[in-house]
């Protein structure tokens, strides 16, 4: 190699080489060396060679070829010895870098980001990142005084990917990235797109933590979940934004942490007899006002709450418990702050660069490019991550609608058409299903889940028959049309009785979740029972009226915690629920209800069996507009029906004569009215005898009393 001259030893001192790994550490008998801090420099081996200034912080000497060396600085900050990383050849294989580059590399967590590893016999943190337009990448940190001429990376041909090997550093690191996009202009400091870790916001700097720290007690969850997310299991979903479910008031209204959610709620929600936690967003995100809803670190459980190893403790801790874990993802939008994706390398990289397809407007965040091979397969990578990495049994993945529709929330003519001149966003739609197919066939027993707000047919369809192969969608229109009919004075209810009757006749096209989620709750909504009409003790009502209603009628159960006891305050992220509520009777009456609700649909088959399936349901009485009255029955292969009547006027109904689908006692299995709730304690003493008196095609039937605004429920044997 010829010797270091003048031009080459100032492009490395001010940052412009093109390949400083072709020429910094040892290399035809020469060791060159930038060491931007130092006034000395000697490298250390067999013999001592002080190595000579080239340029400012540049310095190059003789050396023996092949043999080790250390080196040693002198410089204002004293004294000190450290191995260079110039002299450490590439961590990543062949195989990586062709599946990376194919867009094909599954496992990319395993690769890209921040690795604590042992490299040829050294300690210390290989760093890898996609940045392909870039002229330059460095690793920064406080470890090199966020200098990026320090550790410049070296770039793996064509895949556009750059590593480092970085000797010495720890876990608990803070890094960055230094990037000189193509134009020759430096970007701001950018986190890790696969970063593990984040420093506290609103510090922005990702953070070297090592995966795999949690030895996983959750065995025998793991072998039984498939059958817990199942079309035909009873599931019911309590949604948690953990910021704000409970604080400690005691140390200044901070949030949980993980250790303590992982005793605290999981017992909680276990003791109400729900089936699974789903958290709002954990992904890292500098905003708390987002929810979580704008992430920039995809594979990051936040720092908010402790280490990510303290996260898969959480996880494992409702494993053992019996409770499933899903995670809201958002693999939708992200934020434009400067340390994010946006403009990542120089360039619109994870984003289209025209904003009639890369800019949303509701959220002011940028839409990924479905279509680059190297972003869906950042995603995909991303879903499988959770799944595998913190065993979490289901994904619900926010927004669905906005990505399948290019003209989502846009005017005529400000959105581009597909190549087929359709709204459809082919590529996203094809993401999806590859999504769904990767988890379902990597993560065996778990759940997808969409956030579907249109009718996109085929959503929770297997991808083989043209589906985008979630398990799940959650159920918006009976949402909205259920939540308009409850806010109504029961006076006008007759003229909407279809409201209520509607969702039947779509109920089995999809497999369904009845969500009451966040939203809500949130932007001048109110609250649940605030929405409810009447006097104090007529909202409580109808909210055990819905509650019944809702855990009756076909479809998984999701409700957003404060809900199950009544809170009065719309939520805000930035406080806490209303716990003194449950000194409140009526509180802790819907709670009691809450709690029964879920023990009963857990154990009674004909109330969950046919939550996807037609055959599971039958209307008794679904045209009595005039007293407001519904009745259906739920079924299941070898289990007694499940009659649920609900009388949704503040008029007791007595001798309401329904038909029954078989003779002898029909015990009352479940009454919103019980004074156990909060109610009045009106009822049928039990049991309603069937009747040999035909009734609307029945040969037997009954005379029912039916409190006012509520759901009673019976069941023959």
């Amino acid at each position: 190699m010829a010797r270091l001259d003048a031009t080459t030893a100032r492009a490395l001192a001010e940052g412009r080489h093109a390949d400083p790994f072709s020429v910094l550490g040892a290399h035809g008998g020469q060791i060159v060396a930038l060491v931007p801090d130092a006034a000395r420099l000697w490298a250390l081996g067999t013999e001592t060679v002080e190595l000579k200034t080239a340029a400012p912080g540049v310095f190059a000497g003789d050396w023996p070829e092949a043999a080790p060396y250390r080196l040693r600085a002198e410089g204002a900050a004293g004294i000190w010895e450290f191995e260079d990383p110039y002299r450490f050849g590439p961590v990543l294989g062949e195989i990586d870098e062709y599946l990376i580059g194919e867009g094909r590399h599954r496992r990319l967590w395993q690769v890209l980001g921040a690795h604590l590893t042992t490299h040829e016999g050294v300690a210390g943190v290989h760093f890898a990142v996609w940045a392909p337009n870039a002229r330059r990448v460095s690793v920064v940190g406080a470890f090199d005084n966020w200098d990026g001429r320090r550790h410049q990376m070296r770039k793996r041909g064509a895949t556009g990917v750059w590593e480092i090997f970085l000797p010495g550093l720890a876990e608990g690191e803070a890094y960055k990235y230094e990037i000189l996009g193509h134009d020759g202009r430096l970007q701001a400091l950018k986190a890790d797109p696969l970063g593990f870790g984040a420093e506290h916001p609103p510090q922005t700097a990702s953070v070297v933590r090592a995966l795999g720290r949690h030895v996983w007690a959750d065995g025998g969850w793991l072998g039984r979940r498939a059958e817990a997310a199942s079309i035909g299991a009873p599931i019911s979903v309590y949604e948690v934004h953990l910021g704000s479910w409970r604080r400690v008031a005691a140390e200044g209204g901070r949030p949980l942490s993980y250790f303590e959610v992982a005793s605290q709620l999981v017992d909680y929600i276990d003791d109400l007899g729900f089936t699974h936690i789903e958290f709002l967003p954990i992904t890292e995100h500098p905003f708390d006002g987002s929810w979580g809803y704008q992430p920039v670190g995809l594979y990051a459980p936040t720092i908010r709450h402790g280490r990510p190893e303290e996260f898969a403790a959480l996880v494992d801790a409702a494993h053992r418990k019996g409770l499933g874990v899903i995670l809201d993802w958002v693999p939708g939008h992200f934020p434009t702050d400067a340390h994010g994706l946006a403009h990542f390398d120089g360039t619109s990289l994870y984003e289209h660069a025209d904003p009639r397809e890369g800019f949303h407007r509701d959220w002011n965040t940028l839409i990924f490019n479905y279509g680059r091979r190297e972003v869906a397969n950042y995603l995909l990578a991303n879903a499988l991550f959770w799944l595998e990495e913190y065993h979490l049994d289901g994904l619900r993945v926010d927004a669905v609608a906005s990505m399948l529709y290019r003209d989502y929330s846009r005017p005529a003519g400000e959105w581009v058409p597909n190549v087929k001149g359709g709204r459809e966003n082919l590529e996203a739609i094809a993401f999806l299903q590859e999504m769904n197919a990767a988890a379902y066939g990597g993560a065996p027993g778990i759940m997808t889940i969409a956030e579907e707000s249109t009718s996109y047919p085929g959503v929770s369809r297997p991808v083989h028959a043209g589906g985008l192969g979630f398990g799940y969608k959650w159920n918006m229109g009976w949402m909205n049309d259920w939540l308009r009919y409850f806010a109504r004075d029961p006076v006008h209810r007759r003229h909407h009785h279809n409201e209520i009757t509607f969702a039947s006749s779509y109920a089995w096209s999809e497999n369904f979740i009845l969500p009451l989620s966040h939203d809500e709750v949130v932007h001048g909504k109110g609250s649940l029972l605030g929405r409810m009409p009447g006097l104090e003790g007529e909202k409580f009502a109808n909210l055990r009226a819905f509650l019944g209603m809702m855990w009756g009628h076909p479809g998984k159960k999701l409700l957003f915690m404060g809900q199950e006891f009544g809170q009065l305050r719309e939520w805000a992220q930035a406080g806490q629920l209303d716990w003194h509520l449950l000194d409140v009777p009526a509180h802790r009456g819907v709670q009691n209800l809450v709690r029964d609700l879920n023990r009963l649909y857990r154990e009674t088959p004909a109330l969950h069996w046919g939550d996807c399936r037609a055959e599971g349901f039958e209307w008794v009485e679904a045209d009595d507009a005039a007293n407001s009255v519904y009745a259906f029955e739920r079924h299941a292969p070898g289990a007694a029906p499940v009659l649920v009547v609900a009388n949704l006027t503040p008029i007791e109904r007595v001798g309401y004569r329904l038909g029954l689908s078989q003779g002898g006692a029909w015990h009352e299995v479940m009454n919103t009215d019980s004074a156990h709730y909060g109610g009045a304690n009106r009822g049928n003493m039990g049991a309603v005898k069937a009747q040999q008196h035909g009734w609307r095609g029945r040969a037997q039937s009954g005379a029912f009393y039916l409190p006012p605004l509520s759901v009673v429920m019976f069941s023959p044997g």
